[in-house]
C-alpha cells in the first residue's frame, strides 16, 4: 500500500478537483489533473443525482461538494492525521453501509478508511449512489495504488474484516445483530438542537436559519429542536428564519409543509407558523420536515444536566456561551475533519482493527 503522504496528496488533489463545483459557479479550471477526463462527466453525475432524488437540489449538492473541497486541504488533512497515531499492522477490508439523507453523507467514513491504509467495501443508499463512485474513479487515477482497494456493491456484504454502518434506530438494531461478530461502529439516529437564552443578536438567529434549513433539515447536524426560556418571544426567531422563505418554492418541501400542517391542525395542536416553517411544543428531538420542535426551560443548569443525559441522541448543540463543545450559530454544516459523527473517533477505531 502507498504511504500516508501519498494518500494525503491524492485527497488534496480530489479537493482541488471539487473546488471547481460551488454554488457561485461551476467552472473548469486549468492545471487540474485528469480534468479532461473527469470534469464534464462529474457535471453530468451532479445532474443525474438531482434527477434521482428530488431532495438533492443542485444547491444542496454543490454546498456539500464545496464543503468537502474546503476540508480536503493539505493543512487540514495533516492536522487531522497528527491528532491520531495511524499505524496499521496489516491492511484490512472495511465495509461501509452509507445513509442517503444528504449528498455524500458517507464520505467521511470513506476518507477515514482509505487514509488509514485499509481497503474499502461500500454499500451505498439508493438515494445517493451517483457522486461517490465517480470520485472514487478520480482517486484511482491520481493515486494508482487505490486501484483494487475501492469496491462498491449492491449485493449482500461479504468478505470484510470490520464495518461502519449508519442507519435509523430500527436499522441500527438489525446492524448490531448482523455485524456483532465483527469490529464495528453502528451509527443511530441523532438530531441537533439550539439553546436560545434571549441574548442572541439578530445576526445569530439569521445564521441559525442555515442550521435549520440546509439540506431541508434532513442532516443529523440540522437543528430540529429549540430550547427557549419561559415567555420567549418567537417573533425574533421567525425574523431570523425569514431569509429562507423561498424554501416553500420547492415542491417536495411544500408538500411536506402542507401535509404536516394539516395533521397538526386536525389534531388541534397549538402551533406557530410563518408560511414556510411551523414550530410546535414537543419533547421529542426529531421533528418532521418544515417543523421545529421546542421546549421551554426555567433553569440553565437543569437543562445542561438533561442535555448531558441525552447526549446519545444529540449530534450538535448550537448556542452562544452556554455549554462546552457547543457549535456557533450557522456552523453546524461546516464540521472539521476531527468533528466525528456520534463523537466516535473513526481513525482510532480503524487503527485498532
Amino acid at each position: 500500500m502507498n504511504s500516508i503522504q501519498d494518500r494525503i496528496t491524492a485527497f488534496v488533489k480530489l479537493g482541488t478537483f471539487l473546488s471547481q463545483f460551488s454554488n457561485n459557479r461551476i467552472k473548469k479550471a486549468a492545471n487540474i489533473e485528469h480534468n479532461e477526463l473527469f470534469f464534464d462527466g462529474f457535471k453530468h453525475q451532479i445532474k443525474v443525482a438531482q434527477e434521482n432524488n428530488s431532495w438533492f437540489t443542485k444547491d444542496n449538492i454543490l454546498f456539500a461538494l464545496e464543503s468537502w473541497s474546503k476540508s480536503l486541504t493539505k493543512s487540514n488533512l495533516e492536522n487531522w492525521i497528527s491528532k491520531n497515531e495511524i499505524k496499521i499492522e496489516s491492511q484490512k477490508r472495511v465495509a461501509i453501509v452509507m445513509a442517503g439523507n444528504i449528498p455524500m453523507v458517507g464520505f467521511h467514513d470513506f476518507l477515514s478508511v482509505l487514509i488509514s491504509g485499509h481497503s474499502v467495501l461500500v454499500k451505498q443508499s439508493s438515494n445517493d449512489k451517483h457522486l461517490l463512485p465517480f470520485l472514487a474513479k478520480y482517486l484511482e487515477y491520481v493515486e494508482e495504488s487505490f486501484k483494487g482497494n475501492i469496491t462498491f456493491t449492491e449485493q449482500k456484504l461479504e468478505n470484510f474484516d470490520a464495518v461502519i454502518a449508519t442507519g435509523n434506530d430500527n436499522t441500527a438494531r438489525y446492524f448490531e445483530f448482523y455485524f456483532k461478530k465483527k469490529p464495528n461502529i453502528i451509527r443511530k439516529s441523532r438530531n441537533s438542537i439550539a439553546v436560545i437564552t434571549g441574548k442572541e443578536t439578530a445576526e445569530d438567529l439569521e445564521k441559525l436559519s442555515n442550521d435549520v434549513f440546509t439540506y431541508f433539515g434532513l442532516g443529523c447536524r440540522s437543528v430540529s429542536k429549540l430550547y427557549v426560556p419561559k415567555d420567549y418571544n418567537f417573533d425574533l426567531f421567525f425574523t431570523g428564519m425569514y431569509q429562507k422563505k423561498d424554501m416553500i418554492n420547492n415542491a417536495k418541501y411544500a408538500n411536506n409543509y402542507d401535509y404536516n400542517k394539516a395533521v397538526y391542525l386536525m389534531s388541534l395542536f397549538d402551533l406557530l407558523e410563518n408560511g414556510f416553517l411551523m414550530i410546535k411544543e414537543d419533547e421529542s428531538y426529531s421533528s418532521p420536515i418544515a417543523t421545529i420542535f421546542y421546549e421551554y426551560y426555567e433553569n440553565e443548569n437543569d437543562l445542561k444536566i438533561k442535555l448531558h443525559q441525552d447526549k446519545e441522541k444529540i449530534q450538535c448543540i448550537v448556542a452562544r456561551d452556554f455549554i462546552e463543545n457547543e457549535v456557533a450559530f450557522g456552523e453546524t454544516q461546516n464540521p472539521n475533519l476531527w468533528d466525528y459523527a456520534d463523537g466516535i473517533n473513526t481513525l482510532d477505531f480503524l487503527s485498532k482493527i
